[in-house]
């Protein structure tokens, strides 16, 4: 399926966002996530499906001044 990763368009066959992190090689990282603009909590992504077309946003923490 057609879905958006931080506003790029990617082609995936992962059905929900943990899989999708899985799949992306993110699932050891400790990273923020949003489905379709909303905050998805770690312990709720496994019920977080994707369908055709939605947004996801993945985010690693930053260190810096």
């Amino acid at each position: 399926m057609r879905i958006q990763v931080n506003g790029e368009a990617r082609d995936v066959a992962a059905t929900t966002l943990a899989a999708l992190l899985r799949e992306l090689d993110f699932e050891d990282l400790a990273v923020a996530t949003a489905l379709n603009q909303a905050f998805v909590r770690k312990s709720d992504r496994h019920q977080a499906r994707l369908k055709e077309g939605d947004a996801v946003e993945i985010l690693t923490p930053r260190q810096g001044g």
